[in-house]
């Protein structure tokens, strides 16, 4: 059987209470594992699309360079209060309103090999599709932190393995592992 080395980690950006969820449970398995996070914010959100337009068929908006550095900057700002000391991170501001092929795309240049995404409500939509089908069918191994508990993850199918490898239940022995599917 083959395992996957996870060498990065990789977690959307979400401003909230949740969001900061997810950026705890990605940042302590990237500090005690040692493994670079990259934190990946999205100019237009992906959640809850179906309200708008199917990115397909938005046309793409052009970004100012101001614009795109001071998104870089509140992002890092954002995040490097809770980061300490910690130099082993990323930062990028995605702008295509494509979210899934995005994430992909980092995916496929070793950005990350394990993506944590903040699951803000039950009912949430993530790149036009319910959160957990998105988890679910991702290529990625996947935890989606939340909605109730800090502790409660939604993992998919190609996540199980590389949370076992990482010893992650028992390191987190209160949380709560659910499989999604």
């Amino acid at each position: 059987m083959t395992t996957l080395a996870v060498q990065k980690v990789g977690l959307v950006a979400h401003y909230s209470h949740k969001g900061n969820w997810a950026f705890r449970l990605a940042f302590g398995i990237s500090l005690s594992h040692r493994l670079q996070l990259n934190i990946f914010h999205f100019l237009e959100s992906p959640y809850n699309l179906a309200l708008h337009l199917a990115a397909s068929e938005r046309p793409e908006r052009a970004f100012d360079e101001k614009h795109l550095i001071a998104k870089d900057r509140e992002l890092r700002e954002y995040y490097d209060k809770y980061l300490g000391d910690y130099t082993e991170v990323g930062f990028r501001v995605c702008v295509s309103a494509r979210h899934e092929m995005e994430l992909h795309e980092c995916l496929m240049h070793r950005e990350y090999q394990l993506l944590v995404i903040p699951y803000t409500n039950r009912g949430d939509t993530f790149t036009n599709m319910p959160i957990e089908d998105f988890a679910y069918q991702f290529i990625a191994p996947t935890i989606l932190v939340g909605p109730e508990d800090e502790n409660e993850y939604h993992i998919n199918p190609q996540a199980i393995m590389v949370i076992e490898s990482l010893g992650l239940p028992e390191e987190m022995p209160e949380a709560m592992w659910m499989p999604i599917g």
